[in-house]
């Protein structure tokens, strides 16, 4: 008992801390509109912000599911799963400021973003989604998810 409840405290973690660098990425976006950068598209950062937040939906799940098997109420479940994003608005603030302040900073803050969302998907969720036999599903659930993820960003890039 202890071992799967260590391990959805991880997973939780996991969301929530990934989510800093989503919502850091949305804020550099629109900052960089903002700031009128080239190459920055107010169309590019709403496909990325649209994008991010129709993938928050499996995260709220991903999060939810695990504290539910725990014990845990549907309720508290599904409050401690939308408090996992909490802190996306906030790093998206930051993100705008961070644009404004210092614009040199726009490569790392966009690279350092997607490293971190790669890595959290790579080192714990796909792994996680392997077990208990249901390989294909979640494969097959990955390629859909992808393409969802991928079509507004052909539509208005």
């Amino acid at each position: 008992m202890e071992t799967t409840w260590k391990r959805s405290v991880l997973l939780v973690s996991a969301i929530t801390l990934h989510n800093i660098p989503e919502g850091l990425a949305i804020g550099v976006a629109f900052g960089a509109v903002a700031a009128g950068f080239e190459g920055a598209s107010l169309a590019a950062a709403i496909a990325l912000a649209v994008g991010i937040g129709i993938q928050n939906f499996p995260e709220g799940t991903a999060v939810s599911m695990p504290l539910r098997r725990e014990g845990m109420s549907r309720g508290k479940s599904f409050f401690y799963g939308q408090l996992s994003a909490v802190v996306e608005p906030v790093a998206g603030v930051i993100g705008v400021v961070a644009v404004s302040l210092a614009q040199p900073l726009l490569p790392y803050a966009l690279a350092f973003a997607a490293g971190a969302m790669i890595f959290v998907v790579v080192e714990e969720l796909i792994p996680e989604s392997q077990k208990g036999g249901y390989a294909d599903l979640a494969t097959m659930s990955l390629m859909v998810g992808f393409g969802v993820m991928m079509t507004p960003d052909v539509a208005f890039a």
